[in-house]
């Protein structure tokens, strides 16, 4: 009889850490479908049909003019000096803001930056490398 109960009672304890585990892992992904990758072929056909899509390249000024230049309509601020100027961004909050770099790392570290800030937000996967890509 007690061993049942020490059975019952172990049984009980494990469901209740898968519960809470579970419970956990729902809040995650919640914050986590507010933040994904797109291809550049996703990006290009946003750009077609959302006139309120925003690009944000987080490369640096000197590489806005070499063998990949600025998509014209993209605003331009580096990460390194994105969470100084998140303020800047404010009047596109309630907007999807598609995040670009050279590759794609630099831009996944700004979109992450920018969700934890409430922005909607989404990264460029291979970043302006794709986009260029004959």
């Amino acid at each position: 009889m007690i061993r049942n109960r020490i059975m019952y009672l172990l049984i009980l304890f494990i469901a209740s850490v898968a519960c809470i585990g579970c419970s956990n892992k729902n809040d995650q992904t919640t914050t986590e479908n507010t933040k994904r990758d797109i291809t550049v072929a996703e990006l290009k056909e946003q750009m077609q049909n959302n006139p309120d899509l925003v690009i944000l390249d987080v490369r640096t000024k000197e590489e806005l003019t070499g063998e990949l230049p600025k998509i014209e309509s993209a605003i331009n601020i580096p990460l390194q000096e994105l969470e100084n100027k998140m303020d800047e961004l404010k009047i596109y909050k309630d907007k999807k803001i598609a995040v670009i770099c050279r590759s794609g790392r630099r831009s996944s570290i700004a979109t992450d930056l920018l969700v934890k800030n409430g922005y909607i937000a989404e990264n460029v996967f291979g970043g302006m490398k794709a986009y260029f890509k004959k």
